[in-house]
């Protein structure tokens, strides 16, 4: 059970699916419905400091590589084509939005980024990203105990 929920909680932190895999796989392996909700939300609520601190401090270091350079372009870029008009148009409520989406592209790595691109507070960042994570946890979560009858 612990290898499970550890298993899920690194799926939650993960840039390759967040908490969209994390709770599946919690669930799917028998881990308590409401605990797999509450520790992949928690684990994928993590990665906007780390975000924060690497987009800060980490990634002005490495600028300074052409490779590293080229490619952070490159996710910018794809950050900003995402989520840019709406976090331009709507700030926090844009951002929010972008993030809660349980698509692929979207969530808290690229919610950083577009905050990060765009300026917004640190605080009203990391506060859209939270309530747009909890409502793409939520998403998620029904929909993976209703196909899977976890609520009999």
């Amino acid at each position: 059970m612990f290898l499970e929920i550890l298993i899920a909680m690194l799926w939650s932190i993960s840039p390759f699916g967040e908490a969209k895999f994390g709770i599946p796989y919690a669930i799917l392996n028998g881990v308590n419905i409401y605990l797999a909700f509450v520790l992949c939300f928690i684990a994928n609520v993590l990665v906007f400091p780390l975000m924060s601190f690497f987009l800060n401090v980490v990634n002005r270091y490495f600028m300074k590589w052409n490779h590293y350079k080229k490619a952070a372009i490159f996710v910018g870029r794809r950050a900003k084509t995402g989520a840019g008009k709406n976090v331009e148009k709507y700030g926090f409520w844009g951002l929010m939005f972008f993030v809660l989406l349980p698509i692929p592209g979207t969530g808290v790595y690229a919610g950083s980024i577009a905050a990060y691109l765009f300026a917004m507070d640190r605080k009203q960042a990391f506060l859209a990203n939270t309530i747009g994570i909890f409502f793409s946890c939520a998403i998620v979560w029904t929909t993976t105990v209703i196909a899977t009858g976890g609520f009999n």
